[in-house]
């Protein structure tokens, strides 16, 4: 086991939410990651500390998710990262999709609060992202299936520089520079 505390469902409170009008106005640029991750099965534990990036992709009008840190599960560290993609629609919303092109989930936070639902073979995944302000936003992942009970939650912080500016491609109100 690490030292990492385990992860266990919070009782429902309702979120305090930050409305954005337009998803991948908001989230272009980068973020700091903290995540932890539980499987509530077998008590293992671990976290993902690192950053992620949401800038456009080549010529598409899509962005690209990036996410790049380190990986600590059950006591064994390693480098981990994904990518996703982010395909922006005309009323604020978005649609994710694997890095392949694959659909993933839409993507709504104009209240500042979405859930959603990903079935993968025997598997559910339900997401609820929070919005908590113009830069912080929250999201939680429980996963379950026959042979999963996991948990996932992180936290994405907006990456300023020295002089409090955002970093790269954002004001921090969701507007690109």
């Amino acid at each position: 086991m690490s030292s990492v505390t385990p992860v266990t469902p919070e009782p429902p409170v309702a979120p305090v939410t930050h409305p954005v009008p337009d998803a991948a106005a908001y989230l272009t640029g980068r973020w700091s990651v903290e995540r932890t991750l539980g499987d509530l099965a077998t008590g293992a534990d671990g976290t993902f500390r690192g950053t992620a990036e949401f800038r456009p992709a080549a010529g598409d009008g899509e962005l690209l998710h990036i996410e790049d840190g380190v990986l600590t599960w059950n006591g064994t560290t390693n480098r981990a990262g994904r990518t996703l993609r982010l395909r922006p629609r005309p009323d604020g919303t978005a649609d994710v999709a694997f890095a392949d092109g694959r659909p993933f989930h839409p993507l709504d936070l104009r209240t500042g609060h979405w859930t959603t639902r990903h079935p993968c073979a025997q598997d559910r995944y339900d997401g609820t992202f929070t919005v908590v302000s113009p830069d912080e936003w929250h999201l939680s992942w429980r996963t379950t299936g026959p042979a999963k009970d996991q948990l996932h939650r992180s936290v994405y912080r907006r990456l300023r520089g020295p002089a409090g500016a955002p970093l790269e491609g954002s004001n921090g109100q969701g507007v690109s520079m």
